[in-house]
């Protein structure tokens, strides 16, 4: 079995932001990748994006300059 590892989950309120996210950390080089929602956290879209914990600022600070609304920040083992 895999280990599980921290993960940091950015969720959304519509699938256009989940969608948006994907598109600008992929221009910046931000690591990532889209996942279905963990049961553990609830979100509007259903989907969420998974990244390293260590990026949650630069996120932070990168979605609200693109003027993508996250509906959530999460660390999660996954």
């Amino acid at each position: 079995m895999r280990e599980k590892s921290p993960r940091l989950i950015v969720t959304f309120h519509t699938t256009a932001g989940a969608i948006a996210t994907e598109q600008l950390c992929r221009r910046l080089g931000l690591e990532g990748k889209l996942i279905s929602v963990p049961r553990r956290i609830t979100s509007d879209c259903g989907m969420a994006w998974s990244a390293p914990p260590e990026l949650w600022e630069i996120l932070e600070t990168r979605l609200e300059e693109a003027g993508i609304e996250a509906a959530g920040f999460h660390e999660l083992p996954l």
